[in-house]
C-alpha cells in the first residue's frame, strides 16, 4: 500500500487586487473571469502548478491592457499599510493559535508558511485577508478609503482565491521558510521580522 504523505504545512501566496488576473497569460488559479471587461482580454487561464510562474515569458502589453480595464486601479500598499496588515495577521495568529513560521508582506503580494491547522488552507488564507482588511479599515489606510462602492462597503483589497503549496517534509518546510526570509535580498531590500512570527524547529 502506497504511504500518503502527511501535510505538515503550507507556503501561502496572497495577491492584492490587480496583480495576477484570473486570464494572466502566465497562468492563473482562477476558473473563470467574472469582468466583461476583462473577458475580452482571454478565458481563465488555470494552472496547477506547483512552481512560481512568475518568470514565464508573455506577452506583457497583453496584460498590461488588462490591468487598464479593471475597475479599480491596482493595490500596492505602502510601508506603513504593511505594517498595518502585518498586525492584522498578529491579532488573527494570537485569537486563533496559528502557527506562522515565515512571513513577507511586499507591496503586491504576501507569502506565508504556515503549520497545518484546523482550519482549511483556502479558510486560513481567506480569514487572514479579512484580518488584514479589518486592521487597514480600522486605522483608516485602507487603498479604497476615500473611492467606496456604497457607504458601507469598500472595493476588495485582495484578489480572491491564492496559490498554496503544500509541505510533507521538513525539508519543504525549510526551505518554503528560507525563500521567504531571503526573498527581500533579491531586490536589495532588508529582510522582515514579525511578532507572530515564531521559529520552526
Amino acid at each position: 500500500m502506497q504511504r500518503v504523505p502527511m501535510i505538515l504545512g503550507y507556503h501561502l501566496i496572497i495577491t492584492t487586487y490587480g496583480f495576477w488576473l484570473p486570464n494572466d497569460p502566465r497562468g492563473s488559479w482562477s476558473d473563470f473571469v467574472g469582468a466583461w471587461e476583462l473577458l475580452r482580454f482571454g478565458r481563465a487561464s488555470k494552472t496547477n502548478s506547483r512552481q512560481s510562474l512568475a518568470s514565464i515569458q508573455h506577452d506583457t502589453h497583453i496584460r498590461l491592457a488588462a490591468k487598464k480595464a479593471l475597475k479599480y486601479p491596482e493595490v500596492h500598499f505602502t510601508g506603513i499599510q504593511a505594517r498595518t496588515i502585518g498586525d492584522g495577521f498578529a491579532d488573527f495568529v494570537k485569537r486563533n493559535g496559528l502557527r506562522i513560521w515565515a512571513c513577507l508582506i511586499l507591496p503586491e503580494h504576501a507569502h506565508i508558511v504556515v503549520a497545518r491547522h484546523r482550519y482549511k488552507v483556502e479558510q486560513i488564507a481567506n480569514l487572514l485577508k479579512g484580518a488584514a482588511t479589518k486592521a487597514l479599515i480600522e486605522e483608516k489606510m485602507h487603498p479604497f478609503e476615500n473611492n467606496p462602492i456604497k457607504k458601507s462597503r469598500l472595493p476588495k483589497t485582495w484578489a480572491q482565491g491564492q496559490w498554496k503549496v503544500f509541505l510533507d517534509s521538513k525539508k519543504d518546510i525549510f526551505r518554503a521558510i528560507l525563500y521567504v526570509e531571503d526573498n527581500p535580498l533579491k531586490e536589495d531590500k532588508p529582510r522582515q521580522h514579525w511578532s507572530f512570527v515564531t521559529n520552526y524547529e
